[in-house]
């Protein structure tokens, strides 16, 4: 195999597959880039198993083939020759990459072991605007699971119904759901997609006006943005129902300015922020809520005006989740609503409904 391409293109596009290479692996293709070279164009695909990403680029090719280069090193090496051609030869086990006056080698494997790439993906499909999704996505995605213990809740479940969308994220503590339109769909679908996928989707997007085509079949989904093609594989399973979660009414509910909460909290958080919980104390009365926190270090007590509509409370959570969901609120004024202590209670904006978060509190010895 050898080829001709300029370095910018070529490291422009590592970059983007190389974030579908297996970190943790027995099998050391998985780890790797493959490149393909047919005609007058570079086909660099990447994948860990569970998403794939495929990124096509033009080149003079001299000899066709197919190799898979160490994703890792290739991409850090790779990006280092932005500003120049690069004319890269494939012999046996051997890469050379010939750069300006140098020459530099590296070992590859061959492509026979990589896996097979599915992208003939469309059996079912949405369009959505592209500005729209990724609002959706950067709505919701922070709330799902890190861990391995329930794999569903590493997912984002996405419901169309309609023309509507809605977006929903749990990862046991605290929930995240948004609505949203679509500009069209081919049927209503339930999907759950990896949270680690959307992100490197809303990374693909491109800025400003636009729309968006997300495919499903048969459990995979895919996204093709120019020349560049992200498929991933759906989580399978029933995803909770938020409906059995989000409480329909409420005892207590505090209307307060949206900048001046997360600053009292964040303030707060910075001497509890080697605790297991990060615990906050928010104690609500007429005018005002009063944010305190507690540890070796110090104490914060810090009142914030507030409309209060309902009964007195004092009620303790993590400050992180409570700071995350303020964050993703956009209108100034935001409301609070709860029913007791140890019940979860949501955030949302003062106007627009269309995103909800709730959190569930934590159980100290003055709420247990």
């Amino acid at each position: 195999m050898k080829f001709v391409c300029d370095g910018l293109d070529l490291s422009d596009a590592v970059l983007k597959v190389v974030k579908a290479c297996a970190t943790r692996t027995t099998v050391p293709v998985m780890e790797c880039i493959k490149i393909t070279a047919r005609i007058d164009s570079l086909i660099l695909t990447a994948t860990d198993g569970e998403m794939t990403i495929q990124k096509k680029i033009k080149a003079e090719i001299y000899e066709e083939g197919d190799v898979c280069v160490p994703g890792k090193y290739f991409s850090d090496f790779i990006k280092k020759l932005e500003g120049v051609q690069l004319t890269i030869e494939v012999n046996d086990n051997k890469m050379d990459i010939v750069y300006a006056d140098s020459q530099t080698s590296m070992q590859v494997l061959g492509a026979e072991d990589f896996p097979n790439i599915f992208v003939d993906v469309n059996e079912n499909s949405f369009t959505i605007a592209t500005e729209e999704f990724k609002r959706l996505i950067n709505a919701t995605t922070f709330c799902c699971a890190a861990d391995d213990s329930r794999p569903i809740l590493k997912g984002c479940q996405l419901v169309i119904k309609g023309n509507e969308i809605t977006a929903t994220a749990l990862d046991g503590f605290r929930l995240a759901t948004a609505r949203g339109t679509v500009v069209g769909s081919t049927s209503d679908m339930e999907i759950v997609c990896p949270a680690r996928t959307l992100k490197e989707i809303e990374k693909m997007l491109p800025e400003g006006e636009g729309e968006t085509q997300i495919k499903v079949q048969k459990g995979v989904l895919l996204v093709c943005v120019d020349d560049t093609i992200l498929t991933s594989c759906l989580y399978n399973g029933d995803f909770i129902k938020k409906e059995n979660i989000i409480p329909k009414a409420f005892i207590t509910t505090v209307t307060v300015d949206r900048e001046l909460l997360k600053a009292s909290i964040e303030r707060a958080a910075i001497l509890v922020r080697g605790d297991k919980n990060s615990l906050i104390i928010l104690d609500i009365s007429q005018g005002k809520v009063e944010i305190s926190s507690n540890s070796e270090i110090g104490k914060v007590n810090e009142p914030v005006k507030a409309e209060l509509e309902g009964k007195d409370l004092k009620i303790a959570m993590n400050s992180k989740f409570i700071t995350d969901a303020i964050n993703a609120l956009s209108e100034d004024e935001i409301v609070l609503s709860f029913n007791n202590s140890v019940q979860p209670f949501i955030c949302e904006n003062k106007q627009n409904k269309d995103v909800l978060y709730l959190i569930l509190p934590v159980r100290t010895s003055n709420n247990a």
